[in-house]
């Protein structure tokens, strides 16, 4: 390939990051899914509303799951932009972008500019990547910190930089500070991993290790006298149904090796091979090169430890086998070694040369953009969402165009061509999901709704109350309302302002509250569905209906 031709195709690869980069930014005011992201949404929300940054407080009371990093920086973008979609989703976002930056360097440090390029683009592509930008929790922030605390230590382990090592300490310590202590194995696990394999043990055994260790213990300060201050000098408090409990042995112990063992307040049910069968469809349209890059990797450098690099299958390797051993699992877990698995996918695909395997390759990735985009029309064909306008459909209809003719108009080597045709595929699916689907979901979440109709409709500023139904807390409407929400449950026992009031009630709730003899009178209906669970009935405009829940918005006098 000429000297033009390549300058041509790197600008099409510089454009596709921008896209890329867009792509993920695309579902930045789709409304916030529960229960989680509003929960965490709400969370925030409460510590800026009670100017407390110290205590974590979920359903007004105190909270002890994940610790405080990720809350501090929304409850920042809050203070900065109010409590909107948006203001949540940012800092998140901006924290991945970070990671996708550090995923370049640690790239083109191991390998070159070009396998660092295609690294970012098979990061910005991988499935659950672009979901978790949308359905914002704490894998966005743990991604980014923990690469870059990578990229640090890497450049701290050769070349003795102390700033680099203070600086992938901060990053780690942030990583802990947002998920707990198993946010070290992906960083340990790539250092480590490097230095054990190749046996530089002067290496593994230096003095700047117990160093950085002594860096991220200062660094955790903050959060370890936050959970002193909320739980530890409060043993009177009930937290998990027990009195006496420890803020910080939960941060160090319970909160990571309690779910591993299955020993702590919050269980669950492993199974060994959860995260393989999750990799397929969470890194598509990449996992089933990334299966290939892993095999190819071992078997190019099983005689050739030395001149291989070690870090990104170390990293992703200890933490996937920790987390399949683990009894408690959910699918965003692996999320944090994406970047890994976007390096070693990136290396193999730039190192295909054989025209046997670039034609197998060729094959595999189009069977898999045929049925990605085949499914795009399926879904809309059966959801039938109306948010499809005339931009959307036209720049969903350009990005056909351009996954067509694209590969024919340029001079391409064999892996490009397939590789390019298979970024399209994802801006494809994720763009329709992100403009198309999910708003068209969301209506379905009647919390978020109901929130937005009372804000609107709502001139005397009556109070609010939710009725629990079955502990289902209504997360999203207590973070899209502009006022209080008070909270009773099924029997109508809890704080109530005074009357009238609205509350947000299931019908046989208010059927139970009226043989108590309370005054309602109907006001809004709602439709509702738990739209993370869901089903073909229901994604079935013809049936959908038969699926619905209906909560109701109600005057009490």
């Amino acid at each position: 390939m000429d000297k033009t031709n390549t300058a041509n195709t790197n600008k099409w690869l510089y454009a596709f990051v921008g896209l890329a980069v867009l792509l993920n930014f695309s579902g930045l005011f789709v409304p916030i899914i529960a229960p989680d992201g509003a929960l965490y949404a709400g969370i925030a929300k409460s510590m800026v509303m009670r100017n407390n940054y110290i205590d974590l407080f979920a359903e007004g009371r105190d909270w002890l799951d994940k610790p405080h990093f990720p809350f501090w920086m929304a409850a920042l973008s809050f203070k900065c932009f109010g409590f909107t979609t948006w203001a949540y989703k940012l800092p998140a976002i901006l924290f991945l972008m970070m990671g996708a930056r550090y995923t370049y360097l640690l790239a083109q440090n191991l390998y070159n500019s070009e396998v660092a390029l295609w690294a970012v683009l098979i990061l910005l592509t991988a499935q659950h990547i672009v979901i978790s930008n949308q359905d914002v929790r704490a894998e966005p922030y743990l991604t980014g910190l923990i690469i870059a605390s990578v990229y640090h230590f890497y450049k701290a382990n050769i070349n003795n930089g102390l700033l680099h090592l203070v600086i992938g300490a901060l990053f780690a310590a942030c990583a802990l500070m947002t998920k707990g202590m198993f946010a070290l194995i992906p960083i340990c696990g790539a250092i480590a991993g490097e230095l054990i394999i190749k046996q530089q043990w002067k290496q593994l055994f230096s003095w700047k290790w117990l160093l950085a260790a002594a860096l991220i213990l200062i660094f955790i300060l903050p959060e370890l006298y936050c959970l002193r201050e909320q739980f530890d000098l409060h043993p009177e408090k009930v937290v998990f149904g027990h009195h006496n409990v420890s803020g910080i042995r939960f941060f160090f112990w319970d909160s990571q090796f309690g779910r591993f063992f299955n020993t702590g307040p919050i269980k669950g049910h492993g199974d060994i091979t959860f995260f393989i069968h999750t990799t397929l469809w969470a890194f598509l349209p990449w996992s089933l090169l990334l299966f290939a890059a892993v095999f190819q990797f071992f078997k190019r450098n099983a005689k050739n430890v030395q001149g291989a690099e070690w870090y990104c299958i170390s990293g992703f390797l200890l933490t996937f086998l920790v987390f399949s051993a683990s009894k408690f699992q959910l699918p965003f877990y692996t999320n944090i070694i994406f970047p890994f698995y976007a390096i070693i996918t990136a290396q193999y695909l730039l190192g295909v040369v054989q025209a046997s395997s670039i034609k197998a390759i060729k094959v595999v990735q189009t069977v898999i953009v045929a049925l990605l985009l085949a499914l795009v029309v399926v879904l809309q064909y059966f959801f039938r969402s109306n948010f499809v306008n005339w931009l959307v459909g036209f720049v969903l209809l350009g990005l056909v165009v351009l996954l067509i003719v694209l590969p024919m108009r340029l001079t391409l080597l064999g892996y490009q061509k397939v590789a390019i045709c298979t970024l399209l595929a994802a801006f494809i699916v994720n763009l329709y999901l992100n403009l198309v689907f999910y708003p068209a979901l969301l209506k379905y979440q009647s919390g978020s709704e109901a929130a937005v109709w009372i804000n609107q409709n709502n001139p005397e500023k009556l109070p609010v109350v939710q009725c629990i139904h079955v502990n289902d807390y209504g997360y999203p409407l207590e973070f899209y309302l502009n006022q209080p929400l008070y909270t009773v449950d099924e029997n109508g026992t809890g704080t109530l302002p005074a009357k009238p009031f609205l509350m947000y009630a299931y019908p046989n709730n208010i059927a139970f509250l009226k043989t108590k003899g309370w005054q309602i009178s109907p006001v809004k209906t709602f439709e509702r569905y738990w739209i993370t669970r869901l089903k073909p009935a229901f994604l079935n405009a013809k049936t959908r209906q038969s699926t619905l829940e209906q909560v109701d918005l109600v005057l009490v006098k």
